[in-house]
């Protein structure tokens, strides 16, 4: 690869607002550098298709010319770390800060004197930790058994550039953090999207999740006669899923299951005789399998954004409650945004996504007030009940 190009990231206004706080633009400006630089780095370790590595099967053999295919993949996640502790180590690892210790400061400098200092540390753990990873990512490549298995390799690759993403972006938020209060949201790049995506993951998986289970139930009601269309129905269903946005963002584990389980569903829809039995313990493992994605709602990035939401939504709704008898229009347009809001919750519960799909098709602001009181005590009854704290 060639040295970088790339113009630097514009940094977000809350990270230039507490930059242009400092008093001391010299050091702003050399954390403005390290910022700008762990912008880029999140850019280029997200900025990569796994797609085009994936195949059609899951029982490729073993073949160390896959090697040749990912080393360039491996070779740009180290060089894109290993460019941006470059940038700290030239701009903050070496350099102390000025009165640190703020002995004869007074005190408005003695107190910046001291967050410099605390962010310099933290900027040169996270380095460590960087590093670090940087060299267990070498050993792992070393390794016959992950470079020699396609699936292996490419889940490898998915789980590392995912983990140096959220170092990097711990190393942002937290150093900015020594400056002011923040939320990653406001300094994090990238956070957002990486946001959108699982939310979008949940949503599109709880719908296969019901999808799938809906199909069981056919199949375990089927005559003879219906088994071989329950497979074939199921086979269409699964490739639908196969060209959704969310499948791109599964983790390659889970894609490798789903592509050996649509295979077998494949070779049991062109069967002319299948048997009932046959088809149901099929459609049973997978649907043990999808409802194990679910696991998606333990990641820290959904964690922290569905306790923002729930929090939200509690204040929308007793606004909304508090406006019924004097101001229904106003009350109407607030509960309405609380479910809008809500919606990014989809998949987190199976009777929140009932309330959120019906309340798609509902023109919540034009709703009665009995109506609409109905409506606002059965969704904090619901998010009351989901388990964010």
């Amino acid at each position: 690869m060639s040295a970088d190009t790339s113009p630097p990231s514009a940094l977000s206004p809350r990270l230039e607002e507490l930059l242009c706080s400092l008093s001391d633009q010299a050091f702003a400006q050399r954390m403005r550098e390290v910022y700008a630089a762990a912008g880029q780095a999140i850019l280029r370790l997200s900025d990569l298709d796994l797609l085009k590595y994936e195949t059609a099967s899951v029982e490729d053999s073993p073949d160390l010319s896959l090697w040749e295919e990912m080393a360039p993949v491996i070779r740009d996640t180290v060089m894109d770390v290993n460019r941006l502790l470059n940038v700290i180590r030239e701009q903050c690892a070496s350099r102390s800060v000025a009165g640190a210790s703020g002995g004869d400061l007074p005190l408005q400098a003695s107190v910046e004197a001291r967050r410099a200092k605390d962010a310099t540390e933290l900027l040169q753990g996270w380095m460590q930790q960087l590093a670090q990873g940087v060299t267990q990512l070498g050993e792992t490549m070393r390794n016959p058994s992950v470079v020699s298995d396609r699936w292996t390799l490419l889940a490898e690759i998915q789980r590392l550039r995912e983990r140096f993403r959220e170092q990097i972006g711990n190393l942002v938020f937290e150093s900015a953090s020594a400056f002011g209060p923040v939320t990653r949201q406001q300094v994090v790049p990238g956070h957002e999207a990486e946001v959108q995506a699982a939310v979008m993951v949940r949503a599109i998986v709880a719908d296969l999740s019901r999808i799938v289970a809906a199909r069981l139930g056919r199949v375990r009601e089927a005559e003879p006669e219906d088994v071989q269309w329950n497979a074939q129905q199921l086979q269409t269903e699964l490739d639908a899923f196969g060209r959704t946005v969310a499948y791109r963002h599964l983790r390659a584990q889970d894609k490798r299951q789903i592509i050996e389980l649509r295979g077998r569903v494949g070779r049991l829809a062109t069967q002319a005789s299948l048997l009932k039995q046959e088809l149901l313990s099929l459609v049973e493992e997978l649907d043990a399998f999808v409802r194990s994605l679910s696991s998606v709602n333990k990641r820290q990035v959904l964690i922290t954004h569905d306790r923002e939401v729930w929090a939200g939504c509690g204040v929308r709704l007793e606004r909304a409650m508090g406006l019924l008898s004097t101001e229904p229009l106003v009350a109407a347009r607030t509960v309405a945004e609380a479910a809008a809001s809500a919606q990014s919750l989809y998949g987190r519960d199976p009777s929140l996504d009932a309330f959120l799909r019906k309340a798609r098709k509902t023109q919540l602001a034009q709703l009665s007030v009995p109506e609409l009181r109905t409506t606002i005590e059965s969704l904090q009854s619901l998010l009351a009940g989901l388990d964010v704290l």
